[in-house]
């Protein structure tokens, strides 16, 4: 499939690729501006592709130097070579090799694709379309090989040199300064998944003993100086291997497993086979420097990409528009794997409102795609929370229709029949149809919709039919340039709630396929009838999140009281405190923008001293449940003529009446007593210093006068991150007094730590005072802000246009210029990163008209740029259309 760089690709254009590439030897020669690159290809015709079909390879800036065919040089008339591609006109019938020679210069990738440099550092970054950028290649993720790399560097330049795979050899080559190594991966895969890299750096090591008996060798390496940051990394590691074995029968299958953290990243982290590539902020770990959010994080991002060795690696995509097929699966799989190893209840409210907050959004808006999109212009602006989270949303909702068994046989299944291949998402589906006995597909549609589907749900009680019907419906809205939407199965997990608080059980169900506790709606419009009702029932729809959808229950505030006070689903008992927390929050909203009195309804914030007050409840639980809707989410209930100014002061008028209201509850879960204890990553432990946080922020919030001694008290006491960051972000978004002093003495202690510096930016990026605009300007001429740097860019700019809606969509438009200025800015040198700020942008039109027509003007002016990036001119295009 060629790729033509300027139109759509589509899904429908799919054929297989002519031909077949079974081996690449790769010989690389480092040095920082003229790396040399020598891929010699075992090529053979795909059957049935007629003799003499041209040989289209990818290039990217590639830099050619040199062709040859079965060892002998070509005329230059048999071939075409640009920085594009490169083409052989008349390839042999018979199998053949092609030797290709081409230079890098990794000093000047400042793309940060493809073969670049990082601290000094040599490291590579393939995916999607990266491997291109290295040498000329049929750079597409169904062309499956065994790769053999030989690297070769200067010894003290780079004295380690890593390659995919398995160690063959290594040594010093006699009569230079020079030294090699050979790594050879047995797996034949995607040139996506090749990885290198070369330098000075230093390692921890531990291994793991597969379920079979084997022994695999575990190092991180990182940059000198940071090896005792790697423990909990390495433990991670460990829990997830074990873990995989035991609960998908996965085994590691090399010799060696390694993981390289850097400090110069576009992503997270990238599942080369063998030879993982991190972002170090997902490495990188001690009570000093990271948080409890960080140390999650980590766990959860160690494990993920370990897990794409299965799925992703082992079973690729045939195309990139089954990119949720590993993405998606694998963001399950990490999921379910930090449910076990922490609170399974937190870890899903977690999930969900990330999934609220990023792919809501993104389902709602012009850049809404379905999971499995059917077209794109740049893959990279694919990698999206609707690929990644409603992909996993998905394959939740297939374990549910199934059971844990049939889910599992289904896993089982798609692991024997597919290992080694690139497949698609009709083939794993097949996979779980077949062991299950059951037809998929209606459920398929899933993976071809856009939008978010409302569900609708309507109860009555008929006390002398002893009966509770539901009237229950689904629909997506129309979205520009979106087929209209069909009805999906929707597994609607439920509980009827009696009065004393205990669910009642039905003696039949009828109108829906009922399978447990989950009734399945199948239809536009349906009404399901549980019979043997004695008592008006609560209804608690949806419990667990069990499907990725907008649920409007029409309950009252009595039965939502009823359900945060007594549902036995954690889920939904936080649910129930969120939507009466919504719903007051939007009318305060209302009341500001009338300029009336923002007085919070008494009998709603009294819930939150009564989940206070609940000494059964987990500390992280309830530091979840306590935390209010954020801006950005009653901007999205509200849906059009959004006034973020409006919205901030409705939030901060109903935490102020809470702080107020439960003044002395707040005060007994103050942090200090637990300052002097040793500290400790558990899950138990966050969740208590999460609990602590919040009522520090109440207790701030309330106005009391002893608040701004207390949280600078706090914050002169901590002994971990958690704790100091929780009381910055009070100092500097309140502007206590001693608020600059605060962030004087953070950056003090943290200024040689770049990810402790990189939180400083950021509290500083989302803090809502009137000058924050200006303040953010500012620091983009501090001596620490770099703007070439992905994490610190994102840690202010980002931060800025994403968790600061007051100062991004102020309504002097200056906000927005501001990011489209630095979208600009970094287009020419990063347009990844570009697109992924641009983004930020995708809920214009809901904004109020004023707001909105400033957001349309910055749009268009980064739509007028001369030489924008196919990256950002995807994103422009589709927030303008």
């Amino acid at each position: 499939m060629r790729t033509d760089t300027a139109a759509a690709i589509h899904l429908e254009d799919y054929q297989p690729a002519p031909y077949h590439i079974d081996t690449v030897d790769l010989d690389i020669h480092l040095d920082p501006t003229a790396t040399q690159v020598k891929a010699t290809l075992a090529i053979r015709r795909r059957e049935g592709v007629d003799p003499g079909t041209p040989l289209w390879l990818n290039g990217d800036e590639t830099a050619f130097t040199g062709l040859a065919l079965n060892g002998e040089a070509l005329d230059e008339s048999a071939y075409t070579a640009n920085e594009r591609e490169l083409v052989l006109h008349a390839p042999p019938a018979d199998p053949f090799t092609l030797e290709i020679r081409t230079w890098v210069n990794p000093d000047a990738n400042t793309q940060l694709s493809g073969l670049y440099r990082s601290s000094g550092n040599y490291c590579t970054q393939c995916e999607a379309e990266g491997f291109r950028r290295i040498t000329y290649f049929l750079d597409r993720p169904d062309v499956l090989s065994v790769y053999t790399t030989r690297i070769e560097g200067r010894k003290e330049e780079t004295p380690v040199l890593l390659g995919n795979g398995n160690p063959v050899e290594s040594g010093d080559i006699p009569g230079t300064d020079h030294h090699y190594a050979i790594w050879h991966d047995p797996h034949p895969k995607p040139s996506y998944l090749f990885a290198m890299v070369a330098g000075n750096l230093a390692h921890i090591s531990d291994s793991f003993v597969t379920s079979s008996g084997r022994k695999v060798d575990l190092k991180i390496y990182v940059e000198p100086g940071k090896e005792d940051r790697c423990g909990w990394a390495m433990d991670s590691l460990k829990r997830s291997m074990k873990w995989d074995e035991d609960v998908f029968g996965c085994e590691y299958d090399l010799d060696v497993f390694n993981i390289v953290a850097v400090s110069d990243f576009n992503m997270g982290a990238m599942e080369n086979k063998g030879l993982n590539i991190f972002n170090d902020k997902y490495v990188l770990a001690d009570p000093e420097t990271a948080t409890d959010q960080d140390y999650a994080n980590i766990e959860a991002v160690i494990a993920h990409e370990y897990f794409h060795n299965w799925t992703g690696n082992r079973i690729t995509c045939r195309d990139w528009f089954q990119l949720c097929l590993k993405e998606g699966l694998t963001v399950f799989r990490d999921q379910e794997f930090s449910s076990d190893m922490r609170s399974r209840a937190v870890k899903r409210i977690s999930d969900v409102r990330l999934l609220r907050a990023h792919q809501f959004p993104e389902d709602a808006g012009p850049l809404a795609h379905p999971v499995r999109p059917r077209k794109y212009t740049e893959i990279n602006n694919f990698y999206t929370a609707t690929v990644y989270e409603k992909g996993a949303e998905v394959v939740r909702m297939l374990k549910t229709l199934l059971g844990d068994s049939g889910f599992r046989k289904g896993m089982d299944l798609y692991f024997q029949r597919h290992d080694g291949e690139a497949t698609t998402i009709e083939a794993f589906l097949t996979c779980f149809s077949e062991a299950a006995s059951t037809d998929l597909g209606q459920f398929a549609r899933w993976y071809e919709q856009a939008g978010t589907p409302l569900v609708t749900a309507k109860g009555h009680y008929d006390a002398a039919a002893n009966e509770f019907t539901l009237d229950l419906s689904q629909s997506i809205a129309p979205l520009p340039g979106q087929p209209e939407s069909l009805p999906a199965v929707i597994p609607i997990r439920f509980g009827l709630i009696g009065q004393n608080g205990e669910d009642i059980t039905a003696s039949r169900i009828t109108g829906a396929e009922v399978r447990g506790d989950v009734l399945l709606l199948t239809e536009a419009k349906q009404k399901v009838t549980f019979h043997g009702i004695g008592q008006r029932p609560v209804p608690s729809l949806l419990r667990g999140f069990s499907a990725p959808v907008r649920m409007e229950a029409h309950q009252s505030l009595a039965d939502l009281t009823f359900l945060a006070r007594h549902d036995s689903d954690p889920f939904n008992r936080w649910q129930a405190v969120q939507t009466l927390a919504t719903q007051e929050l939007i009318r305060l909203t209302h009341e500001a923008r009338k300029e009336g009195s923002l007085e919070a309804d008494d009998r709603l914030v009294e819930i939150f001293g009564a989940i206070l007050a609940d000494r059964d409840l987990d500390p992280a639980f309830q530091a979840l449940a306590l935390e209010l809707p954020g801006e950005a989410d009653i901007a999205r209930e509200i849906g059009k003529d959004v006034d973020p100014d409006a919205i901030h002061a409705a939030r901060t008028a109903f935490r102020a009446a809470i702080g107020a209201a439960h003044l002395a509850a707040f005060h007994a879960l103050l942090p200090e007593a637990t300052q002097d204890e040793d500290f400790n990553p558990d899950a138990a432990s966050a969740g208590k210093r999460a609990l602590a946080a919040q009522a520090l922020g109440y207790f701030t919030a309330s106005g009391t006068k002893a608040a701004p001694e207390r949280v600078w008290h706090a914050f002169q006491r901590a002994n971990n991150m958690s704790d100091r960051i929780a009381a910055l972000t009070i100092l500097v978004h309140q502007d206590l007094p001693k608020a600059g002093q605060a962030l004087a003495d953070f950056r003090s202690r943290h200024s040689c730590n770049s990810l402790a510096m990189d939180k400083w930016f950021t509290v500083q990026a989302t803090a809502p005072a009137q000058d924050g605009l200006e303040r953010v300007k500012a620091l983009t001429a501090h001596p620490l802000f770099d703007m070439t740097n992905p994490n610190r860019m994102r840690s202010l700019i980002q931060a800025f246009a994403t968790g600061n809606h007051v100062q991004f969509a102020r309504k002097d438009g200056e906000g927005f210029a501001f990011v489209a200025d630095c979208v600009m800015a970094i287009d020419p040198r990063n347009p990844q990163v570009a697109a992924r700020l641009l983004t930020c942008f995708r809920s214009w039109r809901s904004l109020e008209s004023e707001r909105s027509k400033h957001a349309e003007k910055a749009l268009l002016r980064i739509s007028a740029m001369e030489k924008l990036s196919r990256d950002c001119r995807d994103i422009v295009d589709r927030c303008l259309q």
